[in-house]
């Protein structure tokens, strides 16, 4: 039997469409997202909640001309299968496939690429505003959770937006989530507004009989509109979102697909900045989803009759973490640890109902996030902040200003620290070595598995003064070639079998690789000794002088090259005669399997040996 999705390629195919067909259409989107995210994995629960939304907006505005800006991006799944991407669906967050993400440099119905919260607002106002520079009609419409709006930058934006003359139209998709359940005073702003009734209604025969009549019908309605606004402003207290200057329509149920398009209708006759506020549903559709939306919000493969993932990992580096902090927290009461809305993705769950006193999440507000442990750590307690490494840069400005530079004891916990694989350019951890080098008084921590994670952490609380940061990767441990009574928090030296002028130096996951590549360069008879380096930064004095003893020094690591621990290393060896190569990240990395990105930026076992092979 025939679907109507079948013959749904581009916006212009949903125009056709009447109410009926399109909400036949959002339950057959449903069945297509289930059956294809229990195959690749992905973002579901946030995509089952936006499916009338997406199909809404399609169906009004003209794309690309007019311009949808998502915020996070995870949830425009929806928003490509509709423009022309569905056959393809099946290579979703894979190497060279679809991306889990927004990207213009993937479709031209993607307007700005988006991957961290709340920056949607502001780039549809820039959008909004270079219409209007050009004279131009075309719609700029921004995508917003309430989860991003714990982020400062979106209130940065709604100042600026709605005290301008545009005609932007935000739309807040409100379900109550963002990665967690969210926290703070705006969700509670936005549960009182969700039990009011709704204030702009207009009864649709009204609303049909004046558009019908010729010229004048739009600008009666407008006033219309706009009159009803006032007279209830006169009645009730205005909403926070109308004292910034934006017209409020809502709260509506998101689900209706009816009534949203005619909101949308309405929003685009004003010629100001509107709010829409739909109320909806994470995981709309799919009954597992819909009572553990937290769990669905980023998931791999799962069984669609039972909802239980395929692959499921009894430990990690980020559950291991959780637990040491918790048995640390049990004999301190200084501990503290504080998340920004990722209490389950950095394994602070445990902590949290442990710990509820000493445990904080601030929402999606990573700068706050960071003074916040500065605030802890002047009144000697020690917070530790989870984070993950994509997001941590979003603070740079106040772990220097607010943390570093008075010297405090802030522990950065940087969780998915390096490549993380399928959620793409946005996400991988790649820069944090980077532009933490540049800070003066950080030591930064790499461990390689689960026992030096613990003892990193104790020693980052005990043992060092100042922040600390400390880096380790999405996924488990590889241990079969670290000797783990070689530890020491410096480094750890490897040394061959047989006299070496060569050695190799790398940290955290890729020194695995590393030790893999000396076996295969001893078979061919290749002697390198290695140094695993445990305290990236600062650099260790004693292990410069071991390295400026070898004919030459090879560096490799996974992050980017500027700015690196090796680009240091590599300065300070150019004073002798050492000879340093140096192998890292160049540019941006897209979606794919870790192993296959090790591989494209050869940092895999088989690079690593053939590099050295080639310079020795």
């Amino acid at each position: 039997m025939s679907k109507l999705l079948d013959n749904i390629n581009y916006p212009k195919d949903i125009k056709k469409l009447n109410i009926t067909e399109l909400n036949i259409l959002c339950k057959e989107i449903r069945s297509f997202l289930i059956d294809n995210i229990s195959k690749t994995g992905g973002h579901l629960a946030s995509n089952l909640g936006v499916v009338e939304l997406t199909v809404a907006l399609h169906k009004i505005y003209d794309l690309p001309n007019d311009s949808i800006v998502w915020d996070v991006g995870h949830q425009s799944y929806v928003h490509k299968i509709l423009t022309g991407r569905k056959e393809r669906f099946n290579t979703l967050r894979q190497l060279n496939g679809l991306s889990g993400f927004a990207n213009p440099n993937e479709s031209k119905f993607d307007s700005f690429i988006s991957g961290h919260s709340s920056t949607s607002i502001s780039a549809a106002l820039g959008i909004a505003k270079a219409n209007s520079l050009k004279k131009s009609n075309a719609k700029s419409i921004a995508v917003i959770g309430d989860g991003a709006l714990t982020g400062g930058m979106a209130y940065e934006a709604l100042n600026n937006a709605g005290r301008s003359k545009n005609n932007i139209i935000i739309v807040l998709n409100d379900n109550e989530m963002s990665i967690s359940k969210n926290v703070g005073a705006m969700a509670k702003y936005l549960s009182k507004l969700r039990s009011k009734p709704l204030y702009f209604n207009i009864k649709d025969f009204t609303y049909n009989f004046l558009k019908s009549i010729p010229l004048i019908g739009d600008k009666i309605i407008r006033t219309i509109i706009l009159s009803k606004i006032a007279l209830k402003e006169l009645l009730y207290h205005s909403t926070m979102f109308e004292e910034m200057g934006f017209v409020y329509l809502g709260p509506i149920d998101g689900h209706d697909i009816k009534l949203i398009c005619e909101l949308l209708k309405r929003a685009n006759f004003l010629k100001k900045p509107v709010l829409i506020h739909l109320n909806t549903v994470k995981g709309k559709g799919y009954t597992y989803a819909e009572q553990s939306p937290d769990n669905y919000h980023g998931i791999t493969q799962f069984n669609i009759d039972t909802g239980e993932t395929i692959c499921q990992n009894s430990n990690c580096f980020t559950l291991e973490f959780g637990k040491e902090l918790c048995l640390l927290a049990e004999k301190d009461e200084k501990v503290c640890a504080v998340t920004a809305a990722m209490s389950v993705g950095t394994g602070l769950i445990e902590f949290s109902n442990k710990f509820s006193d000493r445990f904080f999440d601030v929402g999606i507000a990573e700068q706050h996030a960071v003074t916040f442990c500065a605030g802890l750590a002047k009144n000697n307690f020690i917070p530790v902040f989870c984070v993950y490494s994509s997001f941590l840069q979003r603070a740079y400005d106040q772990i220097i200003h607010d943390v570093a530079l008075q010297n405090l004891k802030v522990i950065f916990a940087i969780d998915r620290a390096g490549l993380v694989g399928q959620d793409g350019e946005t996400h991988q951890g790649i820069f944090d070595c980077s532009f933490l080098n540049t800070i003066p008084n950080i030591t930064i921590l790499a461990p390689s598995n689960y026992f030096e994670l613990k003892a990193m952490l104790r020693i980052a609380l005990y043992e060092i003064d100042g922040p600390v940061a400390i880096r380790f990767p999405k996924g488990q441990e590889q241990t079969d070639k670290i000797n783990n009574k070689l530890f020491n928090i410096d480094f750890s030296l490897y040394k061959n079998e047989k006299h070496s002028e060569f050695i190799a130096v790398s940290y955290g996951r890729i020194i695995n690789n590393l030790l893999e590549a000396i076996d295969k360069l001893n078979k061919n008879n290749i002697s390198v000794d290695v140094i695993k380096i445990n305290k990236i930064k600062p650099i260790n004095n004693e292990m410069i002088n071991l390295l400026k003893n070898y004919k030459k020094v090879f560096i490799f690591e996974e992050n980017i090259e500027d700015g690196s621990v090796g680009q240091s290393i590599c300065s300070i060896l150019s004073k002798y005669d050492t000879k340093c190569f140096h192998k890292g990240i160049k540019t941006f990395v897209p979606h794919g399997k870790v192993e296959e990105l090790l591989k494209i930026n050869e940092l895999d076992s088989r690079s690593i040996a053939d590099f050295i092979t080639k310079e020795v």
